[in-house]
């Protein structure tokens, strides 16, 4: 599998296939490229490239306090100059989405578009404490089938997901060993990324507001503790045009191959230069 150098010598993962429309897929904080194994076989027409964070997935792990937005976004431009690619989407999911919404502020020139997955400029506390509750712990199952249980049996957020969508879900995610179930991603993530959590937030308005004439969709679950109807409702009467999909039965994250996400996506395609 192919590798790049960062600019401060961290060894980046990537998957670069297809042929078409350049398609930087960014996935969640604690995710990895697999993310986008349920939505590429709909993607016609694109190129998917697709990055494994530092500190994630088969990338390298870092000094943690590179475990940054900023930095992250360094990387993707990396991603990008290394494939010779000028300009691209961006597909980006949570922690992705948020990277998105950065280059549009700091390097619009390399954008084509943007899809937001289940996130914006408002992040809500009740979602972000329970990304803190998991974020670097190892889950306390011993196997994917235990954790699958867990899975099907809590249908606050999910609903209608069969048990072998959850099993190939969670093995993105986590390794099964003879100790348990472990995380796939550098566990110092936590200390890069949890006090910002605790920190009163800031104004992430004007980094959406950057997006202003790039195509946009923007795409939500509809049971999210992350992502609340009301934002997504301020994020389309301030960008007219976007593609807005609500997922019912999906919470934090969608999984992107539902008929309303697939829906937008292929509008927003249309839509790229």
């Amino acid at each position: 599998m192919p590798d790049f150098i960062a600019a401060d010598g961290v060894r980046i993962h990537y998957e670069d296939t297809g042929d078409g429309t350049p398609v930087l897929c960014l996935s969640g904080l604690t995710r990895n490229s697999r993310d986008f194994d349920f939505v590429a076989p709909h993607l016609d027409g694109v190129r998917l490239i697709r990055m494994d964070y530092r500190g994630r997935g088969q990338s390298d792990w870092a000094d943690h306090a590179t475990y940054d937005v900023t930095v992250e976004a360094r990387d993707a431009l990396g991603l990008l100059d290394h494939l010779g690619v000028d300009k691209a989407a961006v597909l980006g999911t949570s922690r992705g989405g948020l990277i998105a919404m950065y280059l549009g502020a700091t390097a619009k020139d390399r954008l084509l578009g943007v899809a937001l997955n289940d996130v914006g400029p408002v992040l809500e506390p009740a979602g972000l404490t329970a990304i803190k509750g998991y974020l670097g712990k190892n889950p306390a199952f011993a196997t994917l089938d235990d954790a699958v249980a867990q899975r099907m049996g809590d249908t606050s957020q999910f609903d209608n997901i069969p048990a072998d969508r959850w099993k190939t879900f969670l093995g993105h995610n986590f390794v099964e060993t003879p100790e348990g179930l472990k995380i796939n991603y550098d566990p110092k993530l936590y200390d890069a990324v949890a006090p910002a959590f605790d920190a009163p937030p800031g104004d992430a308005w004007p980094l959406f507001d950057a997006l202003d004439g790039l195509p946009l969709a923007i795409i939500q679950g509809a049971n999210s503790d992350l992502l609340r109807p009301e934002t997504v409702d301020e994020m389309a009467r301030r960008h007219p045009g976007a593609h807005v999909a609500r997922v019912p039965d999906r919470g934090h994250i969608p999984f992107l191959d539902e008929p309303e996400a697939l829906a937008a996506l292929r509008a927003w395609k249309e839509d790229l230069a």
